[in-house]
């Protein structure tokens, strides 16, 4: 598991446009607060693809830091996963893939992650993959912060690339790559956006390429 957060959560610029978002959070935010013994929750659309399965059984039985993790605990739903008790982290596969978005975008361990927060709890945030299909989602309250991402990514990390990659502000037309002034490249500073193709000359996608954490 991962001990280290990713720091300083910048909020969205925009909203990710994605039909399926303020449905997914009124299914998923109000099992965060409750605990039964198979946490209820709804498939995704393409719940039944089998890179979802890969996604599903190599799922980690812990996430989160060391010295306080998160067990797995069973769901009733084709592809989904939960931990914690009350449950904390919440996972679908077979969400719809994002399209282009302003949204943060951050890589963590080799997968490219959108972030943003329920418009109707700003405590909860919503990670969704980006140049994943299918995709996956994962939501997490304020207090777990983004720490389970890194224990999560091998198990994402079977999902097909579909070639679009995280753009730092360096990798813009225009944009300044120097990073002196923390606006991108080698200070670590970044996660700008979304783009439609692979990136020339950006962030590994070894490692986060910003700090943001709820």
């Amino acid at each position: 598991m991962h001990d280290g957060s990713l720091a300083g959560m910048s909020s969205p610029a925009r909203r990710l446009r994605l039909p399926f978002l303020a449905a997914t959070v009124a299914v998923l935010v109000p099992v965060l607060a409750g605990c039964t013994a198979a946490v209820p929750m709804t498939a995704a659309d393409d719940a039944n693809d089998p890179a979802c399965a890969q996604v599903t059984v190599h799922l980690p039985e812990q996430v989160g830091p060391d010295s306080a993790p998160y067990q797995r605990r069973e769901t009733d739903a084709q592809a989904t996963g939960a931990w914690g008790s009350p449950t904390a982290v919440l996972l679908r596969c077979g969400v719809t893939a994002p399209a282009v978005s302003d949204l943060p975008c951050y890589p963590v361990a080799g997968v490219d992650w959108l972030s943003d927060q329920d418009p109707d709890d700003p405590d909860t945030y919503i990670f969704t993959t980006y140049g994943r299909t299918p995709a996956v989602q994962v939501i997490v309250t304020d207090e777990v912060g983004s720490t389970p991402l890194f224990d999560l990514a091998d198990a994402v990390g079977y999902l097909p690339n579909d070639g679009r990659a995280c753009v730092g502000v360096g990798d813009l037309p225009g944009g300044d790559g120097g990073g002196a002034d923390g606006s991108g490249g080698s200070d670590g500073s970044g996660g700008a956006g979304a783009t439609e193709g692979p990136t020339d000359g950006g962030a590994s996608t070894d490692a986060p390429r910003d700090s943001p954490t709820p």
